[in-house]
């Protein structure tokens, strides 16, 4: 068998390296005017190394002169770097021209005369349907709000200050909601948050990543929600309109967990009370977040 296969090979490469005349000769007189000796296998790599170097001559057009950009998927990479600088700048002058249209139109109703009054608060329930609801602080709630607001108050600054500098700042705080501070932390004054009122329905988001450790109404804050952040970071959202998160779920900074609202009998028109907690003591909002 192994005879057999040596002698097919043999007979083809036989073929392969035979010579042939390639003869071009008059039609009248039959004189020769060219002859070449050729062999199949000399062809075959005649025709092997012209593929390979116009396939070379190809490549290096493409990849090293400008028809590249000939080419669909391919342009200037300086082109797409003006693109995106130019997107960028458009996206900056909406911001812009946003705000100064806001700016006028709150000029223009101040020099005319026209202020928004306050909005009417939200009817009571008259269905019966809350209540049941016990509103009333327990005693030791009573208590923790006592020892909080008198005995801890002339310490609460100090250890503020302290918990500054244990990485905070290492923390990128997704602005809840952009708007305009109605009323800033005051620790003195037992205000504990940021005040921001914004446009009607605007969507409220969560500043951190974090798990839902409370979401449902109060009597006092209307709809809250309470999100737990890694390094026991607390943040408190109040006065909502709606709630789209329950307790439990995991939340994603940025994504929307509530939409701006006036309920609570603490509020008096729609805003968000925004709070953030840290080692059990409350620090200033604005001091890491950008509304």
């Amino acid at each position: 068998m192994s005879e057999t296969k040596n002698s097919r090979w043999k007979i083809l490469t036989n073929q392969l390296r035979n010579k042939y005349r390639l003869v071009i000769l008059n039609d009248n007189s039959f004189a020769e005017k060219f002859s070449l000796r050729l062999s199949p296998l000399s062809i075959i790599i005649l025709f092997s190394s012209i593929t390979l170097l116009m396939t070379a001559i190809v490549i290096s057009l493409v990849a090293f002169t400008p028809l590249r950009e000939y080419i669909p998927g391919y342009g200037n990479v300086n082109d797409r770097k003006d693109i995106l600088v130019l997107n960028a700048k458009a996206d900056s002058l909406e911001s812009t021209l946003v705000a100064k249209d806001w700016y006028l139109n709150n000029l223009i109703n101040v020099f005319s005369g026209r202020t928004e009054g306050k909005l009417p608060k939200p009817k009571k329930d008259s269905t019966g349907k809350f209540s049941q609801i016990n509103t009333k602080p327990s005693d030791e709630d009573k208590k923790l709000r006592n020892d909080i607001e008198t005995n801890q108050l002339a310490s609460t600054s100090d250890k503020v200050s302290a918990n500054k500098l244990n990485n905070l700042s290492n923390f990128f705080f997704f602005s809840p909601i952009n708007g305009i501070v109605t009323s800033s932390y005051n620790i003195n004054e037992g205000h504990f948050g940021t005040d921001i009122v914004s446009k009607e329905n605007e969507l409220i988001k969560a500043t951190l990543d974090g798990t839902i450790v409370f979401s449902g109404f109060t009597a006092d804050d209307g709809y809250v929600i309470q999100i737990q952040h890694s390094n026991n970071l607390t943040s408190v959202y109040k006065h909502n309109s709606s709630v789209n998160i329950k307790a439990g779920d995991f939340v994603k900074a940025g994504e929307p967990i509530a939409v701006i609202g006036n309920t609570g009998e603490n509020s008096k028109g729609a805003h968000l009370h925004f709070e953030l907690w840290y080692n059990g003591f409350s620090i200033n909002p604005q001091d890491y977040v950008i509304f």
